[in-house]
């Protein structure tokens, strides 16, 4: 996987932290920087810790999955695309106040970053590749980090975007999230067959 792959990844998973934080943004009577960085960290913390954690779960299991690696992968990827295209096409809507408690956060951070846990295990088996030269556990450590960066700047903007335009863009954010996801894991299996 490289860096431009890994980048169409950063911004699928940070669809569903997007759609949270323009949520939050709307509850706002003001999105002023100290809350846009708050959210941002938050959602951009656990976006870049969990896939860390999967990785180490993933590789774990390496062995034993090497020969299925790129189906599970595709399989991951395409679940949790599906399912965030399902909740763009819902017509639920996500009640949320302006309130940035630490628990309230730590579950909506958690929420929002399951699928990247499912992602790091996909980084065990189809391994990351940003620079030459750096170990697996590297690459995977800057993979994870920008991500991070990735959500970080993404939650920031929904804040901000909630509090000026409201929830117009939330389910467009979500959709893009979810096809991204899915074609990235239709990616890893044509490149198998191309190999």
């Amino acid at each position: 996987m490289g860096i431009i792959t890994l980048l169409l990844l950063a911004v699928g998973l940070s669809a569903d932290a997007f759609a949270v934080s323009v949520c939050k943004g709307l509850a706002m009577s003001n999105a002023d920087i100290k809350k846009c960085i708050t959210v941002g960290l938050w959602f951009g913390g656990f976006q870049g810790l969990m896939p860390f954690i999967g990785y180490i779960l993933g590789i774990q299991f390496e062995t034993y999955v090497q020969t299925f690696a790129p189906w599970i992968a595709f399989a991951l990827l395409a679940y949790i695309g599906g399912d965030m295209i399902k909740e763009s096409l819902s017509d639920e809507e996500m009640e949320e106040t302006d309130t940035l408690h630490v628990k309230e956060m730590f579950i909506l951070a958690v929420a929002t970053s399951i699928d990247a846990l499912a992602v790091g295990i996909t980084f065990a088996l189809v391994p990351v590749k940003i620079a030459t030269g750096i170990s697996a556990i590297g690459n995977t450590a800057a993979s994870c980090l920008m991500i991070a960066c990735t959500t970080f700047i993404l939650s920031y903007i929904g804040v901000k975007i909630g509090a000026v335009f409201g929830t117009k863009y939330k389910n467009k954010a979500e959709l893009a999230g979810g096809v991204i996801l899915v074609l990235l894991g239709i990616k890893i299996i044509v490149e198998q067959f191309i190999k």
